[in-house]
C-alpha cells in the first residue's frame, strides 16, 4: 500500500525581550534557578500581569512579514493544566482571537536544479507566556522546579496541516528560523531553547480524503533532530497500521540516542484546556498608526533583498538565496562587493559559497565569527583580478588569513603572506615559454600524440607545466602560449 504523510508544525520562538511579557522579570539566560521569577509570573494574591509592548511589536513585525492579517483586536484566555513547572496553574494565551491570523511562507526545497518551491499557508500566530522547567537530572531520584523561564514571552507559529515529508518540515524551520533572527524578534539559539518545533504527523493511503490519526512530537530544538523525528514516527504509523493495530492520538518524545519516539502521554483537545478571556487583561487593540509604525522601522525582508540581489548584481535565484542565508550573510556580501575596486558580485558569491563556507563548517563557526573578514575576502580576490594570484595560489593565502598568518600586519596582511611564501603568480611570457618549451622537450611523445588528434595530452602537459612552475604560473597565459606552440 502507499502511503501520503501529512505534518502540521507549531513553532515556539522566544521572543527578544529583555523582560518577561507580563511582568519586568527579566529574561536573561543562564541565570541561577529561580533568580529571575516574580511575584507576577507566580501569579500570587493581589499581583496584575501587564503586557509587554515590545513583545506586542514583535508579534506585528512577523504578522507583517508573512503579508498575514494583524488583528486589530485579539483577547488572551487562560489555558488551564496542571503541571508541576506551571505556577499559577494556567498558562495566558490566545485562542480564538490570536494577534496574527494566516499568512504564508515560501522556500524552496533541495539544491540547485533538483529544487522546488514550497508555500505554507500558517493558521496562526499567537502571544502567550513559557512555562517553567523541570530538571530530572540535578538530584538523585528527585527532581526540581526552575521558575526563571516562567513568563517569558513566546510567539507560537502554527501552520496548516500542508507539509508532505520531512524535508520539507526541515527547510520551513530553516527558513522560519532564519525569518524571526532576520527581523530581529527572537535571536533564534536553539540549544537554549529559544526556537523549538512541535510536528503533528500522520499518515493515510494515497487516494483517502480523511486525515489519519495525529500524534505530536514536542519540543526538537535541532533541525536533524525535527528530520529523524519525523521520519521515525512516519515509518512506526505506516508499521503499526499495516500490523493491523490502530494509531492513538497522543503526545510524544524523540529520543535522539536511541533515534525513536516514545509515548509521554494521551494527546488533548483544545476543550479539556477550558479556555476563556483572561479577566486580568484587556483587549489587545493595535491601531492602524502602530502598525504602520512597527512596518516603517523593519528591515528589508529576505524574499525582497533576494529579487534585488538577482537584479542589481546579475546573480542567478539560488546564488541570491545562498548569499542572503541570514542577514549576516547578506551584509558580508555586500560589502565584501563594495570593497572591491572591480566589483564582481558573482565571484565574491562563489567564494562564500565555497572555500569560506567549507571553513566554517569545518570549524563549526557562524560566519559573523569569521577570521577572514569581508573587506579581507575583498582584498585577495583583487589579486586574482590583477593577476598576482592564481585560483590555487589565492586558495593558499586564504587559508594563511584564516589562520592567522601575519594579521598584526592590518591592510598589509595578504600582501605580507604573498611575499613572506613567495606566492606571486608568474605572468612573464618569456619565464612561462621557457618551461613550456623543458616541457614540451621532456613529453615528445605526448606532444606528438596530441599534434596526432588525441586532444587529452594537453591537460596532461598543463599539468606539468603548473608542476614545474610549483603553481605560480598563469594558467591563462600557460593555455594560451602552450596551444600556440603546439600549433606551431
Amino acid at each position: 500500500m502507499s502511503w501520503e504523510v501529512i505534518i502540521g508544525l507549531e513553532t515556539h520562538a522566544q521572543l527578544s525581550t529583555e523582560s518577561k511579557i507580563f511582568s519586568g522579570a527579566s529574561t536573561t539566560y543562564g541565570a541561577a534557578p529561580n533568580t529571575q521569577s516574580c511575584p507576577v509570573d507566580l501569579a500570587l494574591p493581589g499581583v496584575l500581569p501587564v503586557l509587554n509592548k515590545s513583545a506586542v511589536e514583535k508579534a506585528i513585525a512577523f504578522g507583517l512579514a508573512i503579508g498575514a492579517e494583524v488583528a486589530p483586536v485579539s483577547i488572551f484566555a487562560r489555558k488551564n493544566y496542571f503541571y508541576p513547572d506551571l505556577p499559577k496553574g494556567y498558562q495566558i494565551s490566545q485562542f480564538e482571537l490570536p494577534v496574527v491570523i494566516g499568512g504564508t511562507l515560501s522556500f524552496n526545497v533541495g539544491e540547485k536544479d533538483k529544487a522546488y518551491k514550497k508555500t505554507v499557508q500558517l493558521t496562526r500566530a499567537h502571544l502567550e507566556e513559557d512555562a517553567g522547567k523541570s530538571n530530572h537530572e540535578l538530584f538523585d531520584n528527585e527532581s526540581g522546579i526552575d521558575l526563571n523561564r516562567a513568563g517569558t514571552p513566546l510567539l507560537e507559529i502554527v501552520t496548516e496541516p500542508c507539509i508532505y515529508s520531512a524535508k520539507e518540515a526541515v527547510a520551513y524551520a530553516k527558513t522560519l528560523h532564519n525569518l524571526v533572527m532576520w527581523l530581529g524578534i527572537c535571536d533564534g539559539n536553539m540549544q537554549e531553547g529559544s526556537f523549538r518545533c512541535d510536528a503533528n504527523v500522520s499518515v493515510r493511503p494515497v487516494g483517502q480524503k480523511e486525515f489519519g490519526t495525529r500524534r505530536e512530537i514536542k519540543n526538537l530544538n535541532s533541525f536533524k533532530f525535527l528530520e529523524d523525528a519525523i521520519n521515525y514516527e512516519i515509518n512506526e504509523q505506516i508499521r503499526i497500521i499495516e500490523d493491523g493495530g490502530v494509531i492513538k492520538q497522543a503526545t510524544v518524545l524523540f529520543d535522539p540516542n536511541s533515534g525513536s519516539t516514545r509515548v509521554m502521554r494521551t494527546k488533548e483537545d483544545a476543550h479539556d484546556y477550558r479556555y476563556f478571556p483572561d479577566p486580568d487583561l484587556a483587549p489587545l487593540v493595535i491601531s492602524d498608526a502602530w502598525r504602520e509604525r512597527v512596518r516603517d522601522a523593519m528591515p528589508e525582508l529576505p524574499a525582497a533583498l533576494q529579487t534585488r540581489f538577482v537584479s542589481q548584481y546579475g546573480l542567478s535565484e539560488y546564488d541570491a538565496e545562498q548569499v542572503s542565508a541570514s542577514k549576516t550573510h547578506a551584509i558580508y556580501f555586500e560589502t565584501a562587493v563594495g570593497a572591491m575596486t572591480q566589483p564582481d558580485a558573482k565571484m565574491v558569491a562563489n567564494w562564500m559559497m565555497s572555500d569560506l563556507a567549507a571553513a566554517l563548517n569545518k570549524e563549526e563557526i557562524d560566519l559573523g565569527n569569521s577570521p577572514v573578514s569581508a573587506p579581507r575576502l575583498a582584498q585577495l580576490l583583487a589579486k586574482i583580478q590583477d593577476n598576482t594570484l592564481s585560483n590555487k595560489l589565492a586558495k593558499e593565502v586564504f587559508a594563511a588569513v584564516w589562520a592567522g598568518e601575519h594579521s598584526d600586519k592590518g591592510e598589509a596582511q595578504i600582501e605580507s603572506i604573498i611575499d613572506t611564501r613567495g606566492l606571486k603568480q608568474v605572468s612573464d611570457v618569456g619565464a612561462i615559454e621557457a618551461i613550456i618549451t623543458e616541457v614540451m622537450n621532456n613529453n615528445a611523445q605526448v606532444v606528438e600524440e596530441y599534434r596526432a588528434g588525441k586532444e587529452k595530452g594537453f591537460g596532461f602537459l598543463v599539468g606539468q607545466i603548473m608542476k614545474a612552475s610549483k603553481g605560480k604560473a598563469n594558467p591563462a597565459q600557460v593555455n594560451e602560449l602552450l596551444l600556440a606552440k603546439l600549433k606551431s
